[in-house]
């Protein structure tokens, strides 16, 4: 909650502002009422983009609303179970209900004769807060205190009902020990009173009319949609099978390219074994981090089979190895990776290998990996949808601090790929695209701009490695002033840099003053212009000699 951002989008600035709180601000201006009519059309035309909510995060660590229309009038776009409903190009998951509260996108006030929006009647005073803003208060109150607010008028009853402030007290008040129960709240009831029977809590759907909000309704959305085929079809980026590890360093490595491997792994015992059964039974009662808290196995499923929110929890845990040693046992690096000068510190490396499983909907948004290393990810069940951008073209809505330390970007993927993807389109610099499929393995170049989405429910390894052909990238990084707040997964941040020279220069003599002469020869070489430059004139576009 805390991380989300406003970000308000002007229709006209000084005449016309719709904010993602569902509020709208005018002028009773001519040029206003011709903007309204602009807009009107817009929406008769269903074509009504929603503005990004914005949230950030730590860059070291690892909506366009349906409107339907009949007979003129808008209705809230629902869904009937087992089937497939399309609207705008939008495909909403089988099982998606219509909102519980018949909360509509902020468009569809337009179409309400009265122009009566019961957010703002049942807010009072605070009507004026933006939506975001109302749920950060809310967002400080207990459980007893939200069931009470609850109570008082039909608006704070769809606010209060918000599932991101329960699954919020969840995880404050009982970490991981939860068993999830449905929704967040029908959880949090279920564990403040075991007796309750849980699946009563929210059952009474109450449906508030005239509600518009677009920050609720695209939070529902976004939890309910299905990846557009369109979104899924490009695949470009190179695949080889059988590759020397002398040509994936000459033709990948070196010039700091993805590529996606195929049939390097296909010796994991993980792949044949990792089913859910013989996870379960292996880990027992050892718990692994999903997100702020930790999990039994068990649970984590138990959850990911219901779960059916915006961003889903995700097991990412650093330590799998350590705490069940057997999973460690179950894979080997692929040959192409086996050189990680980080191994020369130990046990006091940073952390770099973690195991990943997460329901469909559920992964990680745009990011540039640790600490300047290169990673690999190696799919052991489902599939993967991933966008990169290469180190000097930041994606669309994403917004980095200058240091790097934090980023602002959509508050889900969903979202990202609902009013960004698109326009990488018409991009001279498009990003590299592929689903990467169980059994193959992707390169992710240091520095590269990434965002992955599991396509369905998922389970993967992946490693960040230290070569020779990024070690002087790596130092660069781990020396910077600020290494305190950038360095990642070690407690000794200010000290990395040194431990780790010294150990390498303790344990390959001279490696580090051979690599920076070279890269500083490459570097110079880059900059020496070419024969056809130095006979030529830039600036006018003629020929010069210089006999």
């Amino acid at each position: 909650m805390g991380q989300e951002l406003e970000l308000e989008v002007s229709v006209k600035r000084n005449e016309i502002r719709v904010n993602r709180s569902g509020q709208c601000e005018e002028e009773t201006t001519a040029a206003a009422r011709t903007e309204i009519g602009s807009l009107s059309t817009m929406l008769r035309s269903k074509i009504l983009p929603l503005k990004p909510r914005n949230r950030k995060r730590n860059r070291q660590r690892k909506r366009e609303p349906n409107v339907v229309t009949k007979n003129q009038e808008t209705l809230p776009l629902t869904v009937v179970e087992e089937e497939e409903v399309e609207e705008e190009g939008f495909s909403l998951k089988t099982s998606a209900p219509s909102h519980s509260h018949g909360v509509q996108p902020l468009g569809n006030l337009y179409f309400n004769p009265s122009s009566h929006n019961s957010r703002n009647t049942g807010l009072g005073n605070l009507q004026t807060l933006t939506d975001e803003l109302v749920l950060d208060i809310l967002g400080y109150l207990s459980g007893t205190h939200l069931g009470i607010l609850s109570t008082v008028s039909k608006s704070f009853y769809v606010f209060s009902d918000h599932e991101p402030l329960w699954r919020n007290l969840v995880l404050e008040n009982y970490g991981g020990g939860f068993l999830y129960n449905g929704s967040w709240k029908s959880t949090f009831v279920s564990a403040y009173k075991p007796s309750f029977v849980g699946s009563c809590v929210g059952s009474l759907g109450l449906k508030v009319r005239d509600f518009y909000s677009d920050y609720l309704f695209q939070s529902w959305l976004c939890a309910n949609l299905v990846m557009k085929p369109e979104w899924l079809e490009r695949d470009s980026i190179q695949r080889r099978r059988g590759m020397s590890v002398d040509e994936f360093i000459l033709n990948f490595e070196e010039p700091n390219k993805p590529v996606l491997l195929e049939g390097c792994i296909d010796n994991w015992v993980a792949l044949e074994k990792w089913d859910r059964d013989y996870l379960v039974e292996v880990c027992g009662d050892v718990r692994f981090s999903v997100g702020p808290v930790e999990m039994r196995l068990q649970d984590f499923f138990r959850y990911s089979d219901q779960a059916r929110e915006e961003r889903p929890l995700y097991l990412f845990d650093p330590k799998f190895a350590e705490k069940v040693p057997r999973l460690g046992s179950d894979y080997e690096v692929p040959a192409y990776f086996t050189e990680d000068l980080f191994k020369v510190l130990g046990s006091e490396r940073p952390d770099y290998r973690w195991v990943i499983i997460g329901p469909a909907g559920s992964g990680s948004s745009f990011h540039i990996d640790p600490n300047s290393t290169s990673a690999w990810n190696g799919v052991i069940k489902g599939s993967k949808k991933w966008v990169l951008f290469p180190p000097d073209v930041v994606p669309p809505g994403v917004h980095p601090s200058p240091d790097g330390a934090e980023v602002a970007c959509p508050v889900s993927i969903i979202e990202w790929f609902m009013n960004f993807y698109n326009a990488t389109k018409k991009w001279e610099k498009k990003p590299i695209e592929c689903v990467c499929k169980a059994g193959e393995v992707i390169f992710v170049p240091n520095g590269w701009w990434h965002l992955v989405i599991n396509l369905e429910d998922s389970i993967a390894i992946t490693q960040n490695f230290v070569s020779r052909r990024n070690l002087v990238n790596v130092l660069d990084f781990l020396k910077r002033p600020d290494a305190n707040t950038l360095v990642s997964g070690t407690r000794d941040r200010v000290n990395l840099h040194n431990k780790f020279r010294n150990a390498i220069e303790a344990s390959v003599p001279g490696t580090i003053d051979q690599l920076i002469l070279e890269a500083g020869e490459k570097k110079a070489q880059h900059k020496k212009p070419s024969f056809w430059d130095s006979v030529t004139d830039s600036k006018a576009g003629a020929f010069k000699f210089s006999f």
